[in-house]
């Protein structure tokens, strides 16, 4: 039996189900794909119709593997895990107290550091396999206009993060519009891509965007959880009822790497993206494209002279985050990639 480390169940009216010491998707009585318990990481829940056993829900759980679902847009709408790990207290009581003092501040100007930082590298790694080009030289000059708000942030002069919150979305906001007008420069033009565009988009390119941010979501929330954090306790996007906001903040430093480079690597290589009426990406698109996805965050990236799994990096950040809030470290430094 081959290892499955990512299950994924995503065909309507199948099964997950617990058999011996493996989960199963079975559908009409069909044995779709099994996965030992042993070697198994998570299980993502694709599709509407997919139903799971109270069997299997203890397994996950018991183990610490995680159960996401998502719509067919890549929007989570709930992740199971095991109750012990929301157990924890005094880092989640600095995570509120850190909304009021400088550390919310800092927080969130590192993160939007870490965001430019890896908008900025993920150019200059789009322009290195187009060297001598026009396309690659542009690509390099963009790199260079998006690092140029970095000097922004640093010119913000704010005590409190009702200051800082405009000051630095608009920031933000013009570095992304370098960023993505440049990466049009690399999405063939059959795309017919025109713009970046959130929930809500039918175009291939911003659908698979939103996919795979979707995916990443779900791995964010978790490691947030596990490094004792509340998801919902941000600090730069706004507090609202049933709004993730601290996934919403830490998720902006890993876009770029684990899910941007991913589709313009595909698009590059024309991959199919086959779409419904109403926009939506296929079954077979969802599943092929989340794969892709999966196995990217398993990847080794360089980080501090060695090379981890992508996911093993973003857990070891969300802890930093959290023991930067309890002030066991005086100062957060974001994730940068390698180009």
């Amino acid at each position: 039996m081959p290892i499955v480390s990512h299950l994924i169940a995503d065909q309507f009216g199948s099964h997950v189900g617990k058999y011996s010491e493996r989960i199963k998707v079975t559908q009409k009585g069909e044995t779709l794909v099994q996965a030992p318990l042993l070697h198994l990481e998570s299980v993502h829940i694709l599709s509407m119709g997919v139903s799971i056993s109270a069997d299997a829900l203890e397994a996950c759980c018991e183990r610490g593997i995680p159960i996401y679902f998502l719509d067919g847009r890549g929007t989570p709408y709930a992740n199971i895990y095991s109750a012990g790990l929301t157990g924890t207290v005094i880092t989640r009581r600095e995570q509120l107290r850190a909304f009021d003092d400088w550390r919310g501040v800092r927080l969130g100007l590192r993160i939007a550091e870490g965001k430019i930082q890896n908008q900025a590298i993920t150019l200059k790694y789009l322009a290195k396999t187009r060297k001598d080009t026009p396309v690659g030289e542009e690509l390099r000059l963009a790199a260079g206009d998006v690092l140029d708000h970095l000097s922004r942030l640093d010119n913000l002069k704010v005590r409190s993060l009702e200051e800082l919150r405009g000051s630095l979305m608009a920031v933000e906001g013009n570095a992304a519009q370098v960023y993505w007008a440049a990466a049009r420069m690399v999405v063939p033009k059959e795309y017919r891509w025109e713009r970046r565009e959130g929930r809500g988009a039918s175009d291939p390119v911003n659908s698979l965007l939103n996919y795979g941010y979707g995916i990443l979501y779900s791995q964010i929330e978790r490691a947030l959880v596990l490094a004792g954090l509340d998801p919902y306790a941000g600090f730069i996007h706004v507090d609202r009822p049933g709004k993730p906001s601290l996934t919403l903040d830490v998720i902006e430093e890993f876009r770029q790497v684990a899910v941007d480079r991913v589709v313009f690597g595909l698009v590059a290589r024309n991959f199919i993206v086959e779409q419904d009426e109403k926009g939506h990406m296929r079954q077979e698109t969802r599943r092929a494209f989340a794969d892709h996805i999966l196995q990217h965050l398993e990847s080794g990236v360089r980080f501090e002279g060695q090379r981890h799994p992508l996911r093993q990096v973003i857990q070891t950040q969300t802890r930093r985050v959290a023991s930067f809030l309890r002030q066991v470290n005086e100062d957060y430094i974001p994730f940068k990639a390698e180009w």
